[in-house]
């Protein structure tokens, strides 16, 4: 009894395991109804048209963004503009620090005023008190020629008359005081001449050497003080500025982005953001099939949207280089090559569209 008790409960767990294992299997075998998609991917609207790659930029005539990198190294110390700013030629950007370049400045503009004194001293020689404490130098050294000239012909007189009235020894005496007196006389007159004549030729044109070679010296100086002020190349707009006050900045690296991990130019600017441009980049092997520049037409499709703009060519780069990943410029190549092909659009007013953002572009013919 016991037994087929126990037997009978051993069925009906089973029955009911297989029950649940059906409706389970019937539950996860059903398959869910796809979703629709957000947005319906971009088709090619030519015929015959070809595909590529394409990165927004602010319009430029010639080449890209203007990057800017410094010319000199340094701490910046001050951001003047803000990005999105219109900014005119030569406007304030950023500011290095430049306490040390400016006291070189001040210093060599110091020694060329200096410099220019002296040649100035030089040129307004002689000094007319100097010229005239030789010309009393002169006079006294004639007086006193005078005087041991008129002593000296009395001891001869007296000697002429009495020989025992003046000692020879003072009779030579009297005589080589003469003839010093007149060697000073005539040194006198000699200094008195040289300071009359002025400044030597070539005393003057050393010192205008001097002087020219330490006002270039002041002018190469405040060349380089005034490149440690950043100015607008050009009218346009600030697009990014990745520096910040206190952070380095390299001439030839611009400064470090934390994000990148790479260099990256201190500031980017555009040119005003109502014409803006797009950079496509044709793979080498579809290059043949670009159409005729005047017969080109393309549209350019917004990634993650149902939106394309139409697209009016503008020139096409004639050099076809490695193609570079648009997700990180800094390291990813890849040995393709590509030829870059420049259009030119209307930002719309309805929906945002910034420099940087990478577009699908179509290319065809009209």
């Amino acid at each position: 009894m016991v037994i087929l008790m126990r037997n009978k409960i051993l069925f009906i767990v089973a029955g009911i395991g297989v029950l649940v294992g059906l409706v389970g299997a019937y539950i996860y075998g059903r398959q869910a109804p796809a979703q629709p998609p957000a947005f319906n991917p971009a088709a090619n609207p030519y015929a015959d048209g070809i595909y590529a790659n394409g990165i927004v930029e602010s319009f430029q005539a010639q080449g890209e963004n203007i990057n800017i990198y410094p010319e000199v190294s340094g701490a910046v110390s001050r951001i003047l503009v803000a990005e999105n700013q219109v900014v005119r030629q030569g406007t304030p950007l950023l500011q290095i620090e430049d306490s040390v370049q400016k006291a070189t400045t001040e210093q060599l503009h110091a020694q060329a005023d200096a410099a220019l004194a002296t040649l100035e001293e030089l040129k307004a020689e002689p000094r007319r008190e100097t010229l005239e404490v030789a010309q009393a130098q002169v006079q006294y050294a004639t007086a006193s020629l005078k005087t041991l000239q008129d002593t000296l012909e009395k001891q001869r007189r007296a000697y002429q008359i009495d020989p025992k009235a003046v000692g020879k020894d003072t009779l030579d005496t009297a005589e080589n005081a003469a003839a010093a007196a007149a060697e000073n006389l005539n040194v006198a007159r000699r200094q008195y001449r040289l300071i009359k004549a002025g400044a030597w030729i070539y005393e003057i044109r050393n010192q205008e050497k001097q002087y020219e070679a330490l006002e270039k010296s002041y002018a190469s100086s405040s060349a380089l003080l005034d490149k440690y002020l950043i100015r607008a190349p050009s009218d346009g707009v600030v697009l990014s500025i990745a520096a910040t006050v206190g952070s380095y900045v390299s001439a030839s690296q611009g400064t470090y982005d934390s994000y990148t991990q790479g260099a990256v130019p201190a500031i980017v600017m555009g040119s005003p953001q109502e014409q803006m441009a797009v950079r496509c980049f044709v793979d080498e092997i579809l290059v043949h099939r670009l159409p005729d520049p005047a017969k080109i037409k393309a549209q350019m499709y917004i990634r993650g949207t149902d939106r394309h703009i139409p697209l009016q060519y503008v020139r096409t780069q004639p050099y076809v280089s490695p193609k570079i990943e648009l997700s990180d410029q800094r390291t990813e190549r890849v040995d393709v090559r590509v030829l870059p092909v420049i259009f030119s659009f209307t930002k719309p007013a309805e929906f945002g569209i910034y420099p940087g953002q990478v577009v699908d572009v179509y290319i065809g013919t009209q």
